[in-house]
């Protein structure tokens, strides 16, 4: 097992359960004197050196949504390096009504102003109720937010998203649309059941509305999060308009390799999904260049944001 190996399948996939640098430290320290032991020679690596020396943007973060408030996101982003999180509330149960999302985005806008140089906003709305999503999409967007984050309500490529399309590719920002796709998982079949959630968007709903729209952008969102990724790149692979994150908890070997293989390398963001050192650790881990690392971690989505001067210096 050569060093890249080891230290793949061993400190950072351990990584993705600590719960500070001390705790990494003492980690990493027993590794290294398991494989002195072993193989006779030293080992060293600095593993906290290696996640610092990235700079980061995490394109997938929820605030109040999930374990504590917003000072719970920065102490994990001050952990790793990550200089931006670009934030959002979508909503995952009731009907979605223009109260639920306005309600939503009013918590990601009291965040961002108590972390005013940390937290950028994405706002969520329900495309069911078209025209006060229209509304609040300007309403956002005249506070200072930077892109779409939507849920299950409808899919991606449902006629009512149409003019949220053409109103998103006019202000030149993303929408970041929760996706799925589970082949064989337990027998269930996703892909061509989806009774959990009937309008879960899958990667043919991404093809079908990026075909469509070949302006607008679109981000597929936690390929990291259990589905079936494999599958999801290669039906992307022609879609260049969608872009894919690698957030969720699943540290699945050659993930983000074959993403970047069929996808390309500029087609790739970095996001945790709230996952913060599980999504830090699959792309240390990953068998990629520093050049693409980088592009992974900051310069994919910065060049993204470029397109609407939403950009970071």
């Amino acid at each position: 097992m050569n060093r890249r190996k080891f230290f793949s399948s061993t400190a950072l996939s351990a990584a993705g359960a600590m719960l500070g640098n001390t705790l990494a430290a003492k980690t990493l320290r027993g590794n290294a004197a398991a494989t002195t032991e072993a193989t006779g020679t030293a080992a060293s690596y600095n593993l906290m050196k290696d996640v610092l020396k990235y700079r980061k943007l995490d394109a997938h973060v929820h605030v109040n949504l999930y374990h504590g408030g917003p000072e719970e996101n920065i102490k994990f982003a001050d952990r790793l390096g990550i200089e931006k999180l670009f934030i959002s509330r979508p909503i995952t149960s009731g009907p979605g009504t223009p109260q639920d999302f306005i309600e939503s985005n009013n918590i990601v806008l009291k965040a961002i102003k108590q972390y005013p140089d940390r937290f950028i906003g994405q706002f969520t709305v329900n495309v069911e109720h078209q025209q006060e999503s229209l509304v609040e999409i300007k309403r956002c967007v005249d506070l200072g937010m930077v892109g779409l984050k939507v849920y299950t309500q409808v899919k991606i490529n449902n006629p009512l998203f149409f003019p949220i399309v053409e109103k998103m590719a006019d202000l030149k920002m993303i929408i970041h649309m929760h996706a799925m796709l589970q082949l064989g998982l337990g027998g269930y079949r996703m892909k061509y059941d989806t009774k959990m959630r009937p309008n879960t968007s899958i990667p043919e709903d991404f093809v079908d509305i990026a075909r469509r729209y070949p302006e607008a952008m679109f981000q597929f969102a936690h390929i990291g999060a259990g589905c079936d990724w494999e599958y999801t790149c290669k039906m992307l692979k022609h879609s260049p308009n969608v872009y894919v994150d690698t957030s969720g908890s699943s540290n699945d070997e050659y993930m983000l390799d074959y993403a970047v293989k069929e996808l390309g390398e500029d087609r790739v963001f970095f996001g945790s999904d709230n996952c913060y050192y599980q999504s830090v650790g699959k792309v240390l881990a990953a068998n990629l260049t520093e050049t693409q690392k980088k592009k992974i971690f900051f310069d994919n989505y910065n060049r993204v944001l470029k397109k609407s001067g939403k950009n970071i210096a």
